[in-house]
């Protein structure tokens, strides 16, 4: 059967359709004809990736929750122009971030549109947002882009953890569509990885969240880049409402960084650096320049950004505010609050790897035992050691700690609801061993 697509852009002719036969009620697709209408539609690449392909194993509980006649991911790539991300003058970089991301997400709903009028159900999620925050500061997005990019030979995560496109470099946005239909082949990763390890996005992260041994210090990244929204977003509220005067509330927030937010709000979120991405020189159309003239790469590209005079914000404590003071001493340090905080015991446990201080550790080498009683009862054991830290389910190894909490209220004391002190006189938090070690525990989560 083949039937006529509707959808792609003016002037591009709709390629031809061809449903070869249903399994179980699933169509047939032939891959390079899907891969044409992905490129018709204004796709820059694109690729096409079985559900069940075990790179993407982790998403398919979420994928089928939002859409679970899934069979097919469709990657899709748009190219950002580099010159706009480049430039230290971020509103620039974001209206390219903002004005790529919409022409992606049109790229999706003109392939949905197409497919849906041959027959075929699709369904886009967004690009970036909107997401599913219910359960913030855990898991929001549908579907990995990345992952499905890199499943189906698109590209390769750097040290930065952006994917690297072999031609376009890093300077791309991803997209996905869920297509309920199977097709007769399939995209193969990529042999080699296009990050050329030149390490300068670690030299030009103002907040030291990517280190040169390959460790990424996401809550340095998401309080800095992501401060104008999401967590950051809900303290700005908070202070808000915890003022007494607007004395008290320009103490906390600056004119310029309260109508920074209020344009967050109105032109899409605005992120503060990205520096990562501006600077990485891999990809076929980008390296020519940075092979040919390394000094100028770094004097017209990097040195711009690292000399900017800026606004950082870290959390008082933590490996980012040391860094900024050793490395950026000319830019200013915001202190604030971190933009990730636990709402629930598991959000607790999954997001310790992500906010763990490795700086702050030390040589810390201790085990622990965490029993959580209550309505989220559960077991877990922790262990830092070497500067590093292992969060595994149930009571492991012999501890040098043993904390038996109340979770709800743990989670309240997590975030400064109620004392440590108040919890150890009421009984709901008991310990076994040195209470130093809990001390010493906390200095690893400043927040």
């Amino acid at each position: 059967m083949t039937a006529p697509l509707e959808g792609p852009r003016a002037g591009h002719q709709s390629p031809a359709l061809h449903i070869d036969g249903e399994k179980v009620g699933v169509p047939r697709l032939r891959a390079n004809e899907v891969l044409a209408l992905a490129r018709a539609s204004g796709a820059d690449d694109c690729a096409v990736v079985t559900i069940d392909d075990p790179a993407v194993q982790e998403e398919v509980p979420y994928i089928t929750r939002a859409f679970p006649a899934t069979r097919t991911l469709l990657a899709l790539v748009g190219r950002m122009h580099r010159e706009p991300v480049r430039s230290p003058a971020r509103s620039i970089a974001n209206l390219e971030f903002h004005a790529s991301g919409h022409d992606l997400d049109a790229v999706a709903r003109r392939i949905v549109r197409a497919l849906e009028d041959a027959g075929v159900r699709a369904l886009n999620p967004a690009m970036a947002f909107p997401m599913e925050m219910d359960d913030f500061p855990q898991r929001a997005w549908v579907v990995s882009h990345k992952r499905v990019a890199e499943a189906g030979g698109l590209g390769r995560m750097g040290v930065h953890r952006s994917l690297i496109h072999p031609r376009f470099g890093s300077f791309v946005l991803l997209g996905t569509v869920l297509l309920a239909a199977e097709v007769d082949e399939v995209g193969t990763p990529l042999d080699g990885n296009p990050c050329v390890s030149c390490k300068l996005c670690v030299a030009a992260c103002p907040v030291g969240a990517l280190k040169p041994d390959g460790y990424f210090d996401f809550s340095a990244c998401l309080n800095h880049n992501y401060q104008q929204f999401m967590g950051g977003f809900v303290n700005f509220v908070e202070d808000l409402a915890d003022s007494r005067s607007t004395a008290a509330f320009r103490a906390k927030h600056s004119y310029a960084e309260t109508v920074t937010r209020w344009q967050s709000l109105s032109y899409g979120p605005n992120y503060n650096a990205a520096y990562c991405i501006a600077v990485c020189p891999a990809g076929e159309d980008v390296i020519a320049s940075y092979i040919t003239d390394k000094a100028g790469h770094l004097r017209t590209i990097v040195d711009p950004l690292k000399k900017k005079a800026e606004p950082v914000y870290v959390v008082r404590g933590s490996d980012a505010a040391d860094h900024v003071a050793r490395r950026f001493p000319h830019k200013r340090v915001r202190f604030v609050r971190s933009s990730a905080r636990a709402t629930s015991v598991r959000g607790f446990l999954l997001g310790m790897p992500l906010s763990f201080q490795p700086g702050k550790a030390g040589d810390l080498s201790a085990v622990y035992h965490f029993t959580f009683t209550g309505s989220e009862a559960m077991r877990a054991t922790v262990t830092i050691r070497d500067k590093r830290l292992v969060v595994a389910e149930g009571h492991q190894g012999a501890p040098n700690l043993r904390v038996t909490v109340d979770g709800a209220k743990w989670v309240r004391f997590l975030n400064r609801e109620v004392s440590l002190v108040r919890l150890l006189a009421s009984g709901s938090l008991r310990l076994r061993g040195s209470p130093r070690l809990l001390s010493a525990f906390g200095r690893c989560f400043p927040s």
